[in-house]
């Protein structure tokens, strides 16, 4: 078992089919727990409405899963729509936001989803996961499948987007310098099971 503290960076690294989506899968219930006991604010999370517990979380994805219909500014806006957030909030909280992950608003508000490099689609899912002001940030392999060099420019972003949004975060990596250089923790994960939980310098030594 583990616990993650309130602002912090918590990292889940282990190879392919270790548990680590399994595991961010369970916690805003896209999958039920068979055994043990998820607790969000001190409440188990079963007894929470699923639809309002997943809005407390921000999920961010290796595949990106824009919707392809809908433009920069839609895809951002959907959940302070289900929220029923009024369109000058809305409009306020999309030009914040596509500020604060570096894209200008003017350019890249209307613009279509598949105009965008991957890198660009992927700081518009960060947006969007922010876009209803969660508690927690949950980052499933965000910056895999993207090349090395826009992988780093986001890694230092989310860093620096990190002390300003003040969010709680579980990233999940099988890239150990990624875990390093992200993870106030790091949990090490292998066969389904958390083999070793500490800070890098406690895992390097």
């Amino acid at each position: 078992s583990f616990s993650i503290q309130k602002g912090e960076s918590f990292v889940l690294i282990g190879p392919s089919g270790c548990g680590k989506t399994t595991t961010i899968k369970l916690l805003n219930r896209l999958l039920k727990p068979t055994d043990g006991v998820i607790l969000y604010k001190q409440k188990n999370t079963k007894d929470y409405d699923e639809h309002n517990l997943r809005r407390e979380f921000g999920y961010v994805l290796q595949q990106i899963a824009l919707f392809p219909h809908l433009n920069v500014e839609e895809n951002i806006s959907i959940v302070p729509e289900l929220k029923k957030w009024n369109k000058v909030r809305i409009k306020e909280r999309v030009t914040e936001l596509l500020e604060l992950v570096k894209l200008n608003p003017e350019e890249y508000s209307t613009r279509a989803v598949s105009e965008l490099s991957g890198g660009q689609q992927q700081r518009v899912g960060v947006a969007r996961a922010l876009a209803g002001d969660p508690e927690i940030l949950l980052m499933d392999e965000p910056f895999s499948a993207l090349d090395p060099i826009t992988r780093e420019q986001l890694q230092k972003d989310l860093k620096s987007l990190k002390d300003k949004i003040n969010k709680t975060i579980l990233f999940v990596t099988h890239d150990l310098e990624e875990a390093f250089y992200l993870g106030d923790r790091i949990g090490i994960m292998h066969d389904g099971e958390l083999v070793q939980v500490g800070t890098k310098d406690e895992i390097l030594n």
